[in-house]
């Protein structure tokens, strides 16, 4: 393992694989609900009814939400950092670009993961690894941009940019969430969702005033469901509980396979195709997080001796 990064367990694996799977129908169900609702609109639907079904689950399971304000103020940056700043950054550019685009753009947030805990934290430290991983994963958001950012400043090189704001915003939201590893993986969960519904919904109710939106159709709100319950409220439960048991940079390698299903569905479902220059780009980004994971490493050095 890397210098200061916790072993990954079995369990931890097949949780990652869990989480894989459900950030990853993130971007295929934003691709379905994005041209008929507002961007607020989806965040504010998202964050609030995710909200409600994990305060249930809470409540059925017997947990209760801390009241000192000290908590509270961490779960209202947690918030931001992690539901309403991402949130609407990802929503926005996928009505500019395709949904496995944003995927692979998300499978940032390991790189930049690194260099904030390594900023901020004084257990997960740069490495030789870390930094060779995390310059690989640079030259591939090159690749992934291309051109188009030296001609000129267009919606698609904006959106993009903007998906990288959002990668950032987690890796800051997960090192962040360190200060609150000593509550219940569903308390943190539960916590910060509700401080970005209490973010959220008046912000969209003010700007983009849905009740007079037509009625979107059967499809549109089973998607925005699906989003909130299953892509959010399941995910982060589990997120949470891979935070506490696997350190700040292993809870972020499920970026690493996000891209893998939310490619496949829009490809399968979708019809969306992406150009050669963003496999070549995906590729340099996975090399620079085996790299920071260090497990690939490891087996080819033993391989040969």
């Amino acid at each position: 393992m890397t210098a200061g990064t916790p072993a990954m367990t079995a369990r931890d694996w097949a949780l990652l694989l869990i989480l894989a799977a459900l950030w990853g129908g993130t971007f295929f169900f934003i691709a379905v609900v994005v041209h008929d609702l507002p961007t607020l609109t989806i965040v504010a639907a998202r964050v609030s009814l995710a909200a409600a079904a994990l305060g249930l689950f809470a409540w059925a399971v017997g947990l209760r939400l801390p009241r000192d304000a000290a908590t509270w103020r961490d779960f209202v940056v947690l918030g931001v950092l992690n539901n309403a700043l991402p949130f609407a950054l990802n929503v926005w550019s996928q009505a500019h670009l395709a949904s496995g685009l944003a995927a692979v753009f998300n499978a940032t947030t390991p790189l930049f993961t690194v260099l904030v805990a390594h900023a901020l934290t004084h257990d997960e430290r740069l490495s030789g690894a870390k930094i060779v991983g995390v310059l690989i994963g640079l030259a591939g958001v090159a690749v992934l941009i291309g051109t188009d950012v030296l001609q000129d400043l267009g919606v698609a090189v904006v959106a993009q940019l903007a998906l990288l704001g959002a990668a950032l915003s987690y890796a800051f939201g997960i090192v962040y969430a360190r200060r609150v590893r000593h509550l219940a993986p569903t308390m943190i969960g539960l916590g910060q969702l509700c401080a970005s519904t209490a973010m959220m919904v008046p912000v969209a109710l003010a700007l983009d005033r849905p009740w007079q939106l037509p009625l979107p159709d059967g499809t549109v709100i089973a998607s925005v469901v699906c989003l909130a319950v299953f892509s959010t409220a399941l995910a982060y439960v589990i997120y949470f509980r891979l935070l506490t048991t696997a350190g700040a940079t292993n809870a972020s390698l499920v970026t690493f396979l996000n891209p893998v299903s939310a490619i496949l569905l829009g490809s399968l479902v979708l019809g969306e195709r992406l150009a050669p220059h963003h496999f070549a780009g995906m590729a340099l980004i996975f090399a620079g997080l085996m790299a920071i994971d260090g497990r690939l490493i490891r087996v080819l050095r033993r391989a040969t001796v």
